[in-house]
């Protein structure tokens, strides 16, 4: 399956097809040199791939985990591409999850002021939300994602297959992403996830995901109104992130945490059987207080209110202005129980 996203930085196809890793040249310009990035938890196999298919290839792993998505990752990568006389003309493809993904994009979009950047996402969380829609960056002074670019990839493949090797953690951990995009824009898919053997309709989940976000990004690539809706979990994720200091829970574990709260009574009700369903967290013992300390370091915050955004429609998302203080009160009673 071919899917378009056209924006107005750039056009590029997904292409989603189990397989696919395998005929990756027929999909991507390789013939030249490439930088392959990968990390220490993404089968060798996959990498070892990519750097066969090209003309001429540099494999850079660096350690897994969130942990890696800092400068000192960026400069190295930029080193490597410098020693190895890498031209503008040449290529990164990242290949790995959404640490990976991010990295390698803002590498590539920083590098002789921008070269091609290929995307592909061997985890469910990257493969149906990070891979596309051009976000790049890297985490600083410990708060996540604040120094990046928009730097859409040329090309990006998905190949549910390399799903196979993922432990079970990690298939909720981004199947809580897939959730988030039910919530905020597709009732047939939450229904998908209340009533359907999860892992026999996986690959629905992905392409569904996807279009979800797909609309999103067409409508508003550099998140001025609609997109915003994608952060649905992520405000208050990002919060138990940087408060647990990423030792305890993964992204996506985060993002569950962070959807609970965001919607009414009513339909908390039946996201919680989901998450629950997909042995995801949906609460925490961080207090309210500590997390909004966290919240002040937001992009969304201003003065002593914050952006959040929520669900009172399955399928629609709505973005609120609220003070800190009603938004503590109101973690404190759905969370901290």
């Amino acid at each position: 399956m071919i899917i378009p996203v056209k924006t107005n930085s750039g056009s590029y196809n997904i292409y989603l097809e189990r397989g696919a890793l395998e005929r990756a040249g027929q999909y991507f310009d390789l013939d030249r040199k490439v930088l392959v990035v990968t990390d220490s938890g993404v089968p060798k196999q996959y990498s070892e791939k990519i750097a066969s298919l090209a003309k001429k290839a540099v494999i850079s792993t660096f350690e897994m985990g969130e942990k890696s998505k800092n400068i000192d990752t960026f400069t190295s990568l930029l080193k490597v591409m410098v020693e190895n006389g890498f031209t503008r003309t040449d290529c990164v493809v990242a290949v790995g999850g959404g640490v990976v993904g991010d990295v390698a994009g803002f590498v590539a979009s920083a590098y002789m002021r921008g070269i091609d950047f290929y995307n592909i996402p061997t985890t469910v969380l990257s493969q149906v939300d990070s891979s596309i829609g051009g976000k790049t960056a890297i985490d600083f002074m410990g708060i996540k994602n604040i120094v990046g670019a928009f730097y859409p990839p040329k090309g990006v493949l998905i190949d549910p297959d390399t799903l196979k090797t993922l432990p079970d953690r990690q298939i909720s951990n981004g199947l809580s992403e897939a959730v988030k995009s039910a919530m905020i824009g597709d009732a047939e898919l939450f229904e998908i996830f209340e009533k359907c053997d999860i892992h026999q309709n996986i690959d629905t989940i992905i392409e569904r995901s996807l279009l979800v976000k797909r609309y999103v990004v067409e409508t508003d690539e550099k998140e001025s109104g609609l997109r915003k809706t994608l952060n649905f979990g992520h405000t208050l994720g990002h919060a138990v992130e940087s408060a647990s200091q990423l030792d305890l829970l993964y992204h996506g574990e985060c993002v569950s945490i962070g959807m609970v709260p965001m919607c009414t009574p009513e339909i908390r009700e039946r996201l919680l059987p989901i998450l629950r369903k997909l042995n995801l967290p949906t609460e925490t013992d961080l207090k309210a207080d500590c997390l909004v300390d966290a919240l002040r370091h937001d992009k969304k915050a201003s003065g002593d209110s914050i952006t959040v955004v929520f669900v009172s429609e399955i399928g629609k998302a709505e973005l609120k202005r609220m003070p800190f203080s009603e938004y503590e009160t109101m973690v404190k009673k759905v969370l901290n129980k």
